[in-house]
C-alpha cells in the first residue's frame, strides 16, 4: 500500500504522541536529573566539534561518551529526547523498538571518526545499549559485507526507513560521511537484528537486477562527491522511494570520485519483494526543485546538525554540467 502524505503525518503525529505518553513514566526527580546531565553534554558535544586543537576534541568526545552511557543509565531515559544536542543525531525507529546516537570526531584535516551506539527500549526501562565501532578506514570492500557493531561502516545517520519481508524487519539508514579532504560519501545501510537481537549491518537486498548493465546484489550502497557539491540522498514518502542525484564527472575523469557533482537527473531504490530494486532513471516523474526533501548541508557554520534542514524541500543550486 503506498503511503500519502498525510497518511505519513498522521502517523507520524500518533508517534510524537506516543512519545509524549512514553516521556510521563520518566519520574520528575529522573527527569531534572537528565536535563543536569544533558547540559554537561551540550559542552562536551560542542567541543568534539569547534574546539581548535585535536587534543582538546579527543577529551571533549572521552567526557561525552562517559556522560551519556551515565545519562542513559537513568531509569527510562528510552524516552529522554536530548534536544540540545545539536552536533549528534538521534533517530528513532517507526515502531520506537530502538533508536541509533551518531556523531563525528575530526582527528585532524584529513580524518574523521565517526561514533555511535543503539539503545533498545526494554519494558523495565533499563539500559540495553550497543556501542559502535567505525572500522571503514580499515576496509578495502565496505560494499559486501554483513558487519557486526565491532566493525560497522560509520556514518552520521539522518534518516531511517523500515521494510518488513515475511514477517522480518529491515531497518534502512541513510547517512553522511566526511569521507576525505575533497570528497564526501553518502551511505544506504541496512540494519537488522539477529535471533539474539543484536544489532547487523548490512543484508543483501539491494538488487540491480532491473539495470542494463547488471551488478551483484549488494549489502549496502554509498555515492562519493566533490566535497562543495550539494547531493540529493533522502526517502520521499509519496513516491515510496529513495531518490539521490545521478553524478558524473565535471572534469570528464570518471576515476576521480572528487570531481563528481550533479547532472540534474535522478536515481533511485524501490522496495519490491523484499528488495531495495534499483531505478536507473527517474525521468518519468519529472522531478522538480523542491520536489524532495534534501540532506543539503549536515552542519551549519557553528558545526550543529541541522536536522530540520535535512528535511526541508530540496533547493538545488548545482547548474546542469555539458559534456564535451
Amino acid at each position: 500500500m503506498k503511503t500519502t502524505g498525510r497518511t505519513t503525518t498522521i502517523i507520524l503525529a500518533l508517534i510524537l504522541l506516543s512519545n509524549l505518553l512514553n516521556a510521563q513514566k520518566i519520574s520528575q526527580r529522573d527527569f531534572k536529573d537528565l536535563k543536569k546531565k544533558e547540559d554537561s553534554l551540550k559542552i562536551f558535544s560542542d567541543k568534539m566539534i569547534n574546539a581548535p586543537e585535536a587534543p582538546e576534541r579527543f577529551r571533549a568526545d572521552s567526557n561525552f561518551v562517559r556522560g551519556l552511557v551515565r545519562a542513559l543509565k537513568v531509569s527510562n531515559s528510552f524516552f529522554y529526547p536530548f534536544d540540545s544536542l545539536r552536533t549528534i543525531s538521534r533517530l528513532y525507529s517507526p515502531d520506537s523498538s530502538f533508536r541509533i546516537f551518531t556523531w563525528q570526531l575530526k582527528k585532524d584535516e584529513y580524518v574523521y571518526l565517526q561514533k555511535g551506539a543503539i539503545q533498545m527500549n526494554t519494558p523495565s526501562g533499563d539500559l540495553k545499549l550497543f556501542p559502535l565501532f567505525d572500522y571503514s578506514m580499515y576496509t578495502r570492500k565496505p560494499l559486501d559485507s554483513v558487519r557486526t557493531r565491532d566493525n560497522w561502516i560509520g556514518a552520521i545517520y539522518y534518516k531511517m526507513i523500515m521494510k518488513e519481508n515475511n514477517g522480518k524487519k529491515y531497518y534502512t539508514l541513510l547517512g553522511f560521511d566526511d569521507f576525505a579532504v575533497s570528497s564526501n560519501k553518502k551511505w544506504m545501510e541496512i540494519l537488522t537484528f539477529n535471533s539474539r537481537s543484536e544489532p547487523v549491518f548490512g543484508a543483501p537486498v539491494i538488487s540491480f537486477k532491473d539495470d542494463t548493465a547488471k551488478k551483484p546484489v549488494q549489502t549496502r550502497f554509498n555515492i562519493e562527491y566533490k566535497k562543495e557539491a550539494n547531493t540529493l540522498f533522502n526517502y520521499d514518502p509519496e513516491l515510496d522511494m529513495i531518490v539521490f542525484d545521478h553524478l558524473i564527472s565535471e572534469t570528464d575523469e570518471p576515476e576521480k570520485k572528487n570531481t563528481y557533482i550533479p547532472d540534474g537527473s535522478y536515481e533511485g531504490f524501490k522496495w519490491t519483494n523484499g528488495q531495495w530494486v534499483h531505478v536507473d532513471k527517474l525521468f518519468d516523474y519529472k522531478l522538480q526543485d523542491g520536489q524532495f526533501p534534501v540532506d543539503d548541508k549536515l552542519r551549519d557554520d557553528q558545526g550543529n546538525i541541522d536536522e530540520k534542514k535535512l528535511e526541508e524541500a530540496s533547493q538545488k543550486n548545482i547548474e546542469r554540467t555539458k559534456k564535451k
